[in-house]
This record gives C-alpha cells, sequence and structure tokens, in this order.
C-alpha cells in the first residue's frame, strides 16, 4: 500500500480524506509543501543560488488553495451525511422533497470540488517538481566551474619531456578507438574500443568492483532501462529540451543516464528496518545520455559521448549518517584513482551544478595532460540527495518511536570507464608512443603496457 509522507499538511488528518487523496502525487512530494510555505524566502533564495527555473510561490498558492477546498469538501461531506441521515426519517411528502433536492445539489457541489481539488493537485505536483532540493550551506555559490572550490589536490599535474599526445590522436595511432567508423555506423559521440583498450576497460570493471565487493558493497549488473516514474523519482528529467535522457517510443520507459537511477528504484516502496541501515550497493551498467549542446573542445573524444560504462555506488543511510557517508563515498573514489597513480584534486561543487536533487556534491577531477594543453577534467562525483529522493519513490526506516520516517540517499561514481581510459592513456603516455597500464590493473589486463604497432 502507498504511504503518505510523515509530514503530511494536517488538513488531511481525516482518514476518510486520506483515502480518497491517496494517489500519485502525493507520493512523490520533493520538498515537503509546509517546509516551503513555512521557508518560502529560503526556497526561492535556493532556487536563485542553483540558476534554475522554479515558483515556490505559485506552489505556496497552490497548497493554501488545496487547504481551501479540502475544508468545504469535507464540509459537504458531513452536510450529505445529515443529508443521508434526515432521509431515514419520518419526514412529510414535502420535507421529503426538499431533502431530495438538497441531496441532489450536495452530490454535484462534492462531484464539482473533486473534480476541482484533482486539478489542483496535478498543478501543485507539476510545480512542485521544478523545486529543487536546498543546497548545503556551505556548498559554494555559483554557476561556472570556475566557482567550484579546490579542497584537496592528490599528485601532481604529469609533466613529461616531450610533447604529449591527446588520447584521441594516442587512440588512432595505437588502434585503440575508432570514432570515424562509429560515427557512420551509429552517429557522432559514439565509438569503437579496439584491442588492448577493451581489455583495459575490462580491467578497470573488475578492479572497481572487485575492491566495493570487499568494503562491503552488494554488486549488481543493472537494467539500461527504467519507467518513466523511476527517473522522476531519482530527479532527472525524462523528457522536453531540458532533458538529458534518451526515451523508447511508444513505451513509459527510457534508457538509464546512470545506475543511479536503478539502484535508487530498487528499493522503491520499501520501509526498512533501522537496523537494516546503512546499506551500501554498486552496480555497473551501460549509461546512455543526449549530451544535447556538449560541442567544442572540451567534449572532444571519449569525454563527453553518447553511451559508456559506469560502475556506480549508491547508500540508502539513516538521516543523522548521511554526511559521514558522503565522505565515505568520497573517500573510496579517491582511493581507487590514487592507487591507479592518476594526480586529480577535489571539489566542492558550486550551487549552479549540483543539479536538482543534490544537497552537496563532490567532484573528482584528473589531470589530462591532453585537455587543452593541460586541464583538470571531471571523472567521478559523489553527491548527498538527503531524502530529496526517498521522498519521491517512498522509501522510508521505522524509527525507535515507532514511526516511518524517509531515509538519506546518496550516490557516487566508482569508475566512469571513458573518462578514466582518458586519464590513463594521457597520464602514463611515453615518448615512444606507448602507453604503460597502472600496476594495479596490469593482473586485470594481462599486459603492462600497449606498444605501438608493428
Amino acid at each position: 500500500m502507498l504511504q503518505l509522507p510523515c509530514n503530511f499538511p494536517l488538513c488531511l488528518g481525516q482518514e476518510s480524506l486520506v483515502r480518497t487523496y491517496r494517489h500519485r502525487y502525493h507520493c512523490k512530494i520533493m520538498l515537503d509543501y509546509r517546509f516551503i510555505k513555512e521557508n518560502l524566502a529560503a526556497v526561492k533564495q535556493n532556487i536563485a543560488d542553483r540558476y534554475m527555473v522554479a515558483d515556490a510561490d505559485l506552489v505556496v498558492a497552490l497548497y493554501d488553495e488545496r487547504a481551501a477546498k479540502l475544508k468545504t469538501l469535507e464540509e459537504q461531506r458531513k452536510k450529505r451525511n445529515e443529508n443521508a441521515a434526515a432521509m431515514k426519517g419520518k419526514l412529510s411528502p414535502e420535507e421529503r422533497a426538499r431533502v431530495i433536492e438538497e441531496g441532489k445539489a450536495l452530490k454535484e457541489s462534492i462531484a464539482a470540488l473533486e473534480t476541482s481539488l484533482q486539478d489542483i493537485e496535478k498543478r501543485l505536483y507539476e510545480a512542485a517538481m521544478r523545486i529543487p532540493n536546498m543546497a548545503h550551506p556551505d556548498a559554494p555559490r555559483g554557476k561556472e566551474d570556475k566557482d567550484n572550490l579546490e579542497v584537496k589536490r592528490v599528485g601532481s599535474p604529469t609533466v613529461f619531456d616531450f610533447e604529449p599526445k591527446d588520447h584521441v590522436q594516442l587512440g588512432q595511432e595505437l588502434d585503440l578507438i575508432d570514432f570515424d567508423t562509429a560515427t557512420r555506423v551509429s552517429g557522432t559521440k559514439f565509438y569503437y574500443l579496439k584491442n588492448e583498450a577493451v581489455f583495459l576497460e575490462l580491467a578497470l570493471e573488475r578492479y572497481a568492483l572487485n575492491l566495493l565487493q570487499k568494503k562491503g558493497f552488494m554488486v549488481f549488473e543493472t537494467p539500461d532501462v527504467a519507467k518513466t516514474e523511476i527517473l522522476e523519482g531519482i530527479g532527472f528529467i525524462p523528457r522536453g529540451p531540458e532533458s538529458n535522457i534518451y526515451t523508447i517510443e511508444d513505451e513509459d520507459m527510457c534508457l538509464i543516464g546512470t545506475a543511479e537511477i536503478t539502484l535508487g528504484g530498487y528499493y522503491s516502496g520499501t520501509v526498512f528496518e533501522k537496523k537494516q541501515l546503512p546499506l551500501k550497493l554498486a552496480g555497473i551498467s551501460h549509461c546512455f545520455r543526449r549530451e544535447a549542446g556538449a560541442a567544442g573542445q572540451f567534449s572532444k573524444g571519449l569525454y563527453r559521448v553518447h553511451q559508456f560504462t559506469k560502475i556506480e555506488m549508491f547508500a540508502y543511510t539513516l538521516p543523522e549518517e548521511s554526511d559521514a557517508m558522503h565522505e565515505y563515498l568520497r573517500s573510496v573514489e579517491e582511493e581507487i584513482f590514487s592507487s591507479m597513480g592518476v594526480p586529480f584534486r577535489v571539489v566542492d561543487t558550486c550551487t549552479g551544478d549540483l543539479g536538482a536533487p543534490a544537497y552537496r556534491k563532490w567532484d573528482l577531477e584528473a589531470w589530462m595532460p591532453g585537455r587543452n594543453g593541460g586541464e583538470w577534467g571531471e571523472i567521478t562525483s559523489t553527491s548527498n540527495c538527503t531524502d530529496f529522493q526517498s521522498r519521491r519513490l517512498n522509501i522510508k526506516y521505522k524509527d525507535d518511536d515507532g514511526k516511518n520516517k524517509y531515509v538519506h540517499m546518496l550516490n557516487g561514481t566508482a569508475i566512469a570507464c571513458s573518462r578514466a581510459l582518458i586519464a590513463i592513456m594521457e597520464n602514463f603516455q611515453r615518448a615512444d608512443g606507448s602507453i604503460a597500464i597502472p600496476e594495479v590493473l596490469v593482473p586485470y589486463c594481462g599486459f603492462s603496457e600497449i606498444q605501438p604497432k608493428r
């Protein structure tokens, strides 16, 4: 059975009304309506800080309108009950006729109110869907990469005694990547991995999965498609010009952009026992992204593509433990790339780049020597989405007081294979055109270097 949010508005206290209006809109509240009303100025500032378009005033107005309609509806239903009781009494013909007419009028009035209420609910839901999660007070305010705050650096930018090549040139010369044929067969921003690159990608996958399993993550291979309602629950926009998602024609389904979607949807509608948390999942999947408008030198080659393989971490926690879990997921990402010897930095992501669900997000940016002569490029991120997603997907835990409360949900990239390949190929290239394989990957690859073809 669907469950209403624990902070559901008090005007729905009567059980009969709760049963009547227990439909899909109530199970996908993003921020609690009452929270939005009572913290309207902060919510509007948060929308501005994120450079998003959402109408918090409209949400409050519709919330108040709904409350008024529900009150009127309750009064009308009370009168209908009184009318029905009166019909059972001894009435004169004239009184009976009057009571019948009153009953008809009440029936029509209640039907009109219910129709109006359904329309208000729909508009309220649609308006609230655009309200983003509140951002962490320490998250940098800003919109562009320059507004992100560097908080840590591991290793130093790679220095060469020769002119380094970018991964596109390396991939072509070593016969590792074929963009031209992929464009002819599948379109732009697709690619063929070839020869040693195939085994290198598989090595990245296996290395990350083994590490995560040892750390207590439950490992999954997830579907590459998900229902629209799950994508919406996670916070993605499945359709429209803003969407980065491929939809499946004539189906209420989409190709996933990340296993965050399928791992987050795995426990939709679940109430956990408190002792079950925290729960750590890891999923490998293909990821499909439209990357609309992602053109230019910073998206060349493998950096922005329509399809890639990724291993995603996901966690369900108690609210008081989510900040610590966020740091833990970041530490796992750091361990993976530091163990491979890839130089990277950690940045606290600015509000304009958080996306709607994230409360706070850390990005790992690897040094990419072939990126505009040498620049940092994002390779992983980890986000604490607090209860933003669990409210939409109706995922709770039973607390010590016996009440069901929303879990906090977090995600983090372990390995995005395409970008990890960039970092390895460009940082471990040699003057003779070969590429060294990071030592930790050699057992999984079966070779320690990629030599030019003779």
